[in-house]
This record gives structure tokens, sequence and C-alpha cells, in this order.
């Protein structure tokens, strides 16, 4: 069987088989994955496999999907310091290097779909983090992510299978 293609817009729109709906994307726009940088704010070209879902088990129940799932935890942190061993991996917080908290007050990260971007290898400063998550209320740009609104996340991680892909195109 095919996998199954999701896709973002540079112009808003996230698409899967059977539904669309708004979405955002980095405040620094989309740019090619060989010219992106740690901290650019871009959102990057290509097609990203959908490697795994962390949700918050205290603000939701664990979504319905095949993909692998994992609750977050208050420790949880993901390492965005190009000069650590662990970069662009998920850390346990505190953690002397840079890092993001993946913890956060605000409902940001209560779903994160992990992208397959920059894993496979891993380049130190080509970019870390890059999820597919929850958006904020007027769908301000991310740091580079892709974000939509819980009820489109939930549905289209409905219909996600391992093996399916994110493609961010222009």
């Amino acid at each position: 069987m095919a996998e199954t293609r999701f896709s973002a817009e540079s112009s808003g729109r996230l698409h899967w088989p059977g539904g669309s709906a708004r979405c955002a994307l980095g405040r620094g726009g989309v740019t090619p994955a060989d010219a992106k940088t740690e901290g650019d704010g871009a959102s990057p070209l290509g097609i990203w496999p959908l490697r795994q879902v962390f949700w918050r088990a205290d603000r939701l129940p664990r979504p319905e999907t095949a993909l692998p799932t994992e609750a977050l935890i208050p420790e949880a942190g993901w390492c965005d310091d190009p000069a650590s061993p662990f970069y662009n991996l998920p850390v346990l917080l505190p953690f002397a290097m840079g890092h993001e908290t993946l913890w956060r007050d605000d409902s940001v990260y209560d779903l994160i779909v992990v992208l397959g971007y920059n894993d496979a290898p891993v380049i130190p400063g080509k970019g870390s983090a890059i999820f597919l998550h929850l958006a904020r209320p007027a769908y301000s740009p991310t740091e580079g992510c892709v974000a939509c609104a819980q009820d489109d996340l939930l549905a289209l991680l409905e219909i996600a299978r391992p093996g399916d892909a994110l493609e961010i195109v222009r």
C-alpha cells in the first residue's frame, strides 16, 4: 500500500486525504532543506516522515493513531545546540546545553508529531526540532515547524500510518 502524503503549503494550508485546514509555518517562510540553518525560523521544503507522536496526557487523551506514541513528561526537552552530541534528539531536563522545553505552559506542544527532518544522519547546524504541532490562537508563525488546530491534527493522526510523510511545499 502506498504511503499517505500529507502536505503543508507555504500559503498556510495543510492537506490530507479527505481534509484540509489552515496552518502556520515558519516566521522565516520556507527554504530549501540544503539551505536550512539552526535558528533561521524557516520551514524546510521537502518530504519528512512522521516519526513519533508526543502528547500531554494531563491535558489530552492518547491520540487515535497508528503512529508510535509517547506521553510527555515534565522533564521532556529537545536539544537544539549544534555543539552537543545530542543535537536534534530528545533529552531530559535539566540539560546543560541549548534545548527546547517540550512541557510548556501554553498548549502549543500538547500534541507534537516529530518530523524526520535532519535525523538520518543528523548534521549539526542544519536545523532541529521540526515538528507538526498545535497552532497558537492567531496562527502566528512558528520557529520552523508546521502548526494547526487541535481538531485538525487529531483528524490527520487518525489516518496516519507508519511510513507516512508530510511534504512542505511552496
